[in-house]
């Protein structure tokens, strides 16, 4: 059988969409960890149209999240129409995340979970849910072990949905999402091993709002200590370069000595390239 036709037997976007659909009316009620991203926003979206009022998205209102983000995500709830709450975590409270070890996400998660369990039985809700998609299962996502130790439900990744079916289906259901990029935490900029402060969070969200305000919509500002290695894809490379007169002494400003641009190009993830597989293995489940 050709690879062809192996995806010719597997289910449509729309047909997985259906079995979420079906999951969801069985749960009766759920409180969806939302991040305004594309995942989180397309469960939020459905659960809502599935659930109505049972439905609840609760975003964490964290130093690692950008500004611009979280008015983002406020404003995506209220145009899905969805009930929607904020709650303050505390992850910068915990050593082990602000040690910036491979794992922190697994922390960092540990601290959301803390706040929406509670807050989903306050609100007689019966579970808590995550955007979780299929291709996430396959990538190092420590974040993976703290929902799976506490019992968080994955509903995308029990219909089988990956992000090209996310995608697809948001575009149909006229998410603006559909074609947003991957936006994670602040904190995934910082070089591991350095600690995560709120200093440093704010100097980096400085610095993307300024490639934003240029009209850069992919990229990254990895931070070095004193050095921000900027990813853009490679069509935006001389237009950024064309900008180093303006953007280099900005980025100074904001406290940074060197501005470099990486010649390998934007690439999510990029800082886990450095982790050998034991470490993944090894980071990806901490006790």
């Amino acid at each position: 059988m050709t690879e062809q036709q192996v995806k010719s037997q597997e289910p449509s976007a729309l047909e997985k969409e259906h079995a979420l659909r079906s999951n969801l009316l069985e749960l009766g009620s759920l409180l969806v960890a939302y991040s305004g991203g594309v995942d989180s926003t397309y469960l939020l979206a459905v659960t809502h149209s599935v659930l109505g009022d049972q439905a609840l998205g609760v975003t964490a209102r964290s130093v690692s999240l950008s500004s611009r983000e979280l008015k983002t995500a406020i404003a995506q709830a209220q145009a899905i129409g969805a009930r929607h709450e904020l709650v303050k975590t505390y992850e910068l409270d915990d050593e082990r995340y602000q040690a910036n070890a491979p794992s922190r996400c697994f922390f960092c998660k540990e601290a959301l979970f803390k706040q929406l369990q509670p807050l989903a039985k306050k609100s007689e809700i019966a579970h808590v849910a995550v955007g979780f998609n299929l291709d996430d299962v396959s990538d190092f996502r420590p974040g993976h072990a703290s929902a799976a130790k506490r019992g968080i439900l994955s509903p995308l990744v029990e219909a089988g949905m990956t992000k090209e079916d996310i995608r697809e289906r948001s575009k149909a259901l006229g998410l603006p999402t559909w074609d947003k990029p991957a936006q994670p935490c602040l904190s995934s900029r910082i070089a591991y091993g350095v600690k995560v402060t709120p200093e440093l969070l704010e100097q980096i969200e400085n610095a993307e709002d300024l490639l934003y305000e240029h009209g850069f919509t992919e990229f990254r500002v990895r931070y070095h200590e004193d050095l921000a290695r900027i990813e853009v894809p490679e069509e935006d490379m001389e237009r950024l370069f064309s900008l180093r007169a303006t953007l280099a002494p900005a980025l100074q400003s904001f406290g940074f000595t060197f501005v470099t641009l990486d010649l390998l190009g934007f690439r999510s993830g990029s800082l886990n390239t450095t982790l050998s597989t034991t470490e993944r293995i090894t980071y990806a489940s901490p006790s």
